[in-house]
């Protein structure tokens, strides 16, 4: 029965392997047995069933493994083989055959194709429906091989394996006698829900049957005839099988008792077995904010302080967890699958560590931080208990576990630790397939909040993390709380600590302010009682998941100091993994709503602080001075570790990570880096892209304490960009300093000759070097990048030779084939065409725009996305050029570039959204350059037509809403252009009617605002063409006054007095150019809507334009004076004798002056009004 007894595997068994040198012979046994067992034909006799069984036995005695040299195809026509000389009415021989098809499957790892599988498939259903009963087992392992990853080839099977009346449906179900043949029925359903990437899934009904069925088992208590043991591995099956469903099958759960139902059992199942603790939860968990009746079984005081419970560390033993903590059920986590296990310390205070546990660059740093800036190595990185080996099909047979090992007691906890993972992993499944507003619905069900006087902690995933005595489950824990932890920065912005806690309720914001407090407490707990390396890193890593969304702003001080003074002893702690999550924790801390005044005193804290704390669980520390001895050498090294001159308090981060970059490794914590190269004379590669990584976020949040560091920094990018590793190398380049987008530049601004000996040093150094060094592409791209971050001052101020370089080189790699180096490329123009020193460069400009447009037409999105970005840019520049007083650039500039950049930007408004908003942005900049000379030419008449069709259909058009903003703003920009025949062209009315139907319906309120400024564009009244139009416009505007409050998203409110404003300016602007025949019309709406507008026009003149950006008059007095000229101008009218229209205009207006002087307390007269 060994062979029976490999069935249905746990998470964590694999096949043992053997030697390598016996592998061809063992190939030539499976061949030479193949071929005696082909030879054969069905044969009834007593003699040929002896044969059959010996060929068999022989078969199933081979010591395979994978990379055998047996070839899948082989395997699957042996078994066809095997079952055609098996008949059904042979029960021995059946049951020989199944345990002959799960062995050989298993062991050589081989998954059956299409062409056999149907037959084999048909054998195994037709041989439990014929068979006895007692065979059933070895038949369900044999079919639960089979259908491993080959579900969506078993369609023409599903109805009668999982139909009402299918197989395994009544196989699986609570009324089966025999427990074995249930749970490796749930089996072979688990591995039918298991899909291979490419191929289809299980169909949704049958998924939606199996799901049910998972969760039936599951809610089901243990049937009096199952034992522990048993119980654990159905558990185990039916918990993969929902994992299945919803990481391959892409399961939605969109019932709320679906999720609720599932969220209960996964929470139940997290607890299984862990020692002194008995919960009992509800079918069925809702979401609320609020906390959840946990009904916890009250525990005997002598079995809550059981020897399998993890010891809570207290002040006596903090300083003496240098030889290993002895836990049972640890020994049983050692597998022999490479997953995560305990780091054994020996007495030496030294870390073994197992074969699979190396640190690789792509298992560092956090989810929301990944190590390269671009995501690739955040989600599941570590080494993670989740990953796809924990649900392997094979594991250690029931005789692995021997009474030496610590008999059926260290096996019962075994396996119920296995269940707890099992949960873990589906729940980290479900997070993935729900939304992240849902699952913060749940947050109290497994989120700790801080417990009130006197009662119990509420059991949450914390509660794990500190009392689970096995490392694989406490670190699967902190997995599951960095997931739901990973985006939830806008769900933990309303936290908000309050003095006042005398209520009659506690807010929301209050409940979550606490949750963040005892997250905090719990984390930090379980950062010093921890003794596993590999849980350790977990810890940290979910510290900094917290710490990166937290809103600290909100939040009361010290919380961050804890974590601070907490983390950096394990800075020099002897796993390179701990070591470089420490560093991401403290980037995390430095990242977070930077700059904090908090982090800023952190910063400014003397080296020693806190390196020798005694409640640390490192005691391996060097002494607290260790980045302080530096060896003799060159300047870098000396100056990387001293203080900046004239600097008081020097930032100890900035020098910590400057030395683990530039300064070669201590001896004292390199036993652990296994992965470093051989003969590397500097730290691990992950700790050093880590500091990079911190000094990069140290100078874009803390600027004013990173400047006294600005030439050791320039050194250290020179350093960087000259090794031979191109991760370093990268890294290197993306340490920029000085650029203009950093939140501090301006509150303290370098001295201009500091920056300009850095950008010397840069492009004296292997800046150049790494600029064309094709082969390193991403390099290239980021060098790029850093050239494009030099300030336009230092820029002008570098040698000539230099400046040409850094142009010549742009120009050059436009052409480059590789489209990060493009876009790079793109962007780098767009802002160097902004330099005050080269917009007037018409070469210049020449050859960027020809480049740009080249760019425009790349067949990436990102590439043209970036080049729609710079030709914006570009056209700023030729606005401001018109601006200057010599014309000389306007003359210069070709009329053939001009038509090429109109047509360009024409065919990329009609792109996708990202192209699509700096495309308009062009193309209003360029119109309103249009000089008349060019507007005479015929060339230009058609093309002018066509770039105002193009802003009208983007006005009108369901895009994003920056898109429909940028094309308001830029048909304002049109209207400036007096050598433009607005008001007499066809086009005239169509613009027109475009922005009045934004101003009046558009959803987008920002949206509203430019299009009611660009309708106040025009200075003269036959601007706005026909009476007809221009009482169009009026009605428009007055319409959109009434409607300004009219939303039903609530963040557009905050605009509704920007969009008041900017319509009023526009009617008095309107007022002010109106002609005697459009006097009429604006009476008549007048007598409809007088008492309104006028309403809103007196609380303008009382407040003046709040808070619009475009650019109105913000004073009360120019507000009030465009009133009077609008009186003034009415007054010059004239109009037909009888004519009432003009007078009651009049009145209205001076009744608007007459109310805001009135509550201005002025007493005197209105001057000039009364004798108008």
């Amino acid at each position: 029965m060994a062979a029976v007894q490999v069935a249905d595997s746990l998470p964590s068994g694999q096949p043992r392997e053997a030697p390598r040198e016996a592998i061809p012979e063992r190939g030539n046994a499976f061949r030479r047995l193949s071929a005696r067992l082909c030879a054969l034909r069905p044969d009834e006799s007593s003699s040929a069933r002896t044969e059959i069984h010996l060929l068999f036995d022989q078969l199933i005695s081979e010591n395979y493994s994978e990379g055998s040299g047996v070839a899948p195809e082989d395997v699957s026509a042996l078994l066809v083989q095997a079952c055609r000389l098996v008949p059904l009415n042979q029960n021995h021989l059946v049951s020989k055959v199944s345990q002959l098809i799960h062995h050989l499957l298993n062991r050589l790892q081989v998954i059956v194709d299409e062409q056999h599988l149907d037959f084999l498939l048909a054998y195994t259903i037709s041989a439990i429906h014929q068979c006895s009963s007692w065979t059933h087992m070895e038949i369900l392992q044999a079919l639960a091989a089979l259908v491993y990853c080959n579900g969506s080839k078993c369609q023409k099977y599903l109805p009668e394996l999982l139909g009402k009346t299918g197989l395994l449906m009544k196989l699986s179900d609570l009324a089966q006698s025999d427990p074995e043949v249930r749970r490796v029925a749930v089996h072979c359903m688990a591995n039918l829900c298991l899909s291979v990437p490419g191929q289809p899934y299980l169909e949704e009904p049958y998924q939606n049957i199996c799901f049910q069925a998972f969760l039936t088992i599951l809610q089901s208590p243990k049937s009096s005839d199952m034992d522990d043991i048993t119980f654990c591995m159905l558990l185990q099956n039916a918990l993969k099988g929902i994992q299945s469903l919803l990481n391959g099958g892409r399961m939605k759960l969109t019932q709320t008792d679906e999720l609720g139902a599932l969220l209960a059992v996964l929470k139940k199942f997290m607890f299984h077995g862990l020692p002194g603790l008995n919960i009992e939860m509800p079918t069925v968990l809702y979401p609320t904010p609020l906390p959840q009746y946990d009904g916890r079984t009250p525990i005997k005081p002598q079995q809550s302080e059981s020897s399998a419970s993890r010891p809570t560390l207290n002040k006596k033993k903090k300083s003496k967890v240098k030889p290993k903590k002895i836990q049972q059920g640890e020994e049983e986590e050692k597998e022999s699958s490479g997953e995560i296990e305990a780091a054994s310390v020996t007495g030496t205070g030294r870390v073994n560590l197992h074969e699979g546990n190396t640190w690789s660059p792509s298992s560092l740093g956090v989810q929301s931080l990944p190590l390269d800036g671009s995501g690739a190595a955040g989600k599941d990185g570590v080494s993670s208990p989740f990953s796809s080996s924990s649900w392997k099909r094979v594991s250690s047979s029931e005789s692995d576990y021997s009474d030496a090992e610590g008999g059926m007691q260290s096996k019962m906890r075994s396996y119920q630790a296995k269940v707890r993972q099992g949960a873990l992993v589906c729940f980290l499944s479900t997070i993935k397939s729900i939304e992240k507003k849902v699952l913060y619905g749940y947050w109290s069900a497994f989120i700790p909040d801080t417990p009130e006087l006197g009662s119990p902690q509420s059991v949450s995933l914390m509660t794990l993390t500190l009392k689970d005595p096995s490392p694989k489950t406490r670190a699967c824990a902190l997995q599951v709380l960095s997931a739901i932890l990973e985006g939830s920065k806008q769900f933990l912005s309303v936290a908000e600590d309050t003095s006042d806690h005398r209520r009659a309720f506690t807010p929301f914001s209050v409940m979550i302010a606490s949750s963040i407090r005892e997250l905090h407490r719990c984390l930090l707990l379980a950062l010093v009682a921890e003794s596993s390396s590999q849980t350790l890193t977990q810890i940290i890593k979910c510290l900094a998941n917290l710490v990166s969304n937290a809103p600290y702003n909100r939040l009361k001080l010290s919380l961050l100091t804890k974590v601070w003074n907490q983390i950096k002893p394990y800075i020099r702690h002897k796993d390179v993994n701990v070591r470089v999550s420490s560093l991401t924790l403290l980037g995390a801390i430095v990242s977070t709503h930077a700059p904090l005044p908090e982090v800023q005193l952190l910063l400014q804290q003397p080296c020693s602080s806190g390196l020798g704390n005694s409640n640390s669980a490192t005691p391996h520390l060097s002494p607290p001075d260790w980045w302080k001895k530096a060896p003799a050498g060159p300047s870098l090294e000396e100056r990387s570790v001293s203080s900046p001159e004239g600097s008081s308090e020097p930032c100890w981060l900035i020098r910590l990570c400057i030395s683990i970059v530039v300064l070669p490794k201590e001896d004292s914590c390199s036993g652990s880096d296994a992965g470093s190269a051989a003969g590397s004379a500097y730290e691990p590669s992950p700790m050093r892209l880590e500091a990079l990584q911190v000094l990069a976020l140290l100078a874009r949040g803390y600027f004013s304490m990173t400047q006294a560091y600005l030439m050791e920094l320039g050194e250290v990018i020179c350093k960087c960009m000259g090794e031979a590793d191109p991760s370093i190398q990268l890294h290197g380049a993306k340490l920029r300093v000085g650029s203009p987008a950093m939140s501090w530049a301006a509150a303290f601004p370098l001295p201009l000759f500091q920056v300009v000996m850095f950008w010397t040093m840069m492009l004296n150094g292997p800046l150049p070097r790494a600029l064309q060094n094709s082969e390193h592409p991403t390099l290239q791209a980021s060098a790029c990048d850093a050239l494009s971050s030099i300030l336009p001052e230092a820029f002008s101020s570098l040698p000539n030779d230099r400046q040409i370089l850094c142009i010549t080189v742009l120009l050059g790699l436009n052409d480059s084939k590789n489209r990060l180096v493009k876009a790079a490329t793109s962007r780098a123009l767009g802002v160097y065409v902004l330099f005050p020193c080269l917009r007037q460069d018409v070469i210049f400009v020449a050859d960027t725009a020809n480049a740009i447009l080249m760019s425009l037409e790349d067949k990436s999105l990102n590439v043209r996305a970036k080049a729609a970005w710079s030709l914006g840019n570009l056209t700023d520049t030729l606005i401001v050029n018109m601006e200057t007083p010599d014309p000389s650039f306007q003359e210069e500039f070709s009329g053939l570039l001009l038509l090429k950049m109109l047509r360009s930007a024409i065919e990329a408004s009609k792109d996708k959204d990202k192209v699509k908003s700096n495309a308009v942005r062009a193309l209003g900049n360029l119109l309103h350059f249009l000089q008349p000379s060019h507007i005479e030419k015929p060339t230009f008449a058609e093309i002018i037509e066509e770039s105002i069709q193009a802003l009208i259909s983007t006005v009108l058009t369901e895009a994003a809403m920056k898109v429909r903003w940028n094309a308001c703003y830029a048909m304002g920009n049109v209207f400036t252009n007096p050598a433009l025949p607005l008001g007499t062209a066809p086009w005239t009315s169509q613009a027109y009617s475009a922005l009045t139907s934004v101003v009046t319906s558009c959803k987008n309120f920002k949206v509203r605002i430019r299009s009611a400024a660009a309708l106040s564009v025009p200075g003269k009244r036959e601007q706005y063409g026909s009476v007809e139009q221009y009482a169009r416009i009026w009605n428009a505007l007055v319409t959109a006054l009434q409607k300004s409050e009219d939303t039903i998203d609530f963040l557009e409110f905050k605009y509704c007095a920007s969009l008041r404003t900017q319509i009023c300016q526009a009617l008095i602007h309107l007022l002010s150019l109106a002609s005697a025949s459009d006097l009429p019309c604006i009476k008549e709406i007048l007598e409809l809507n007088g008492n309104m507008v006028q309403s809103y026009i007196v609380q303008f003149l009382k407040s003046g334009a709040e808070g619009d950006d475009t650019g109105a008059p913000h004073s009360p007095q120019e507000t009030d004076q465009m009133v009077r000229m609008a009186l003034k101008h009415m007054g010059s009218i004239q109009a037909p004798a009888g004519d009432t229209a003009r007078r009651t205009i009049m009145g209205f207006l001076e009744e608007i002056l007459a109310i805001c002087f009135e509550s201005s307390g002025s007493q005197g007269a209105l001057p000039g009004l009364m004798n108008q």
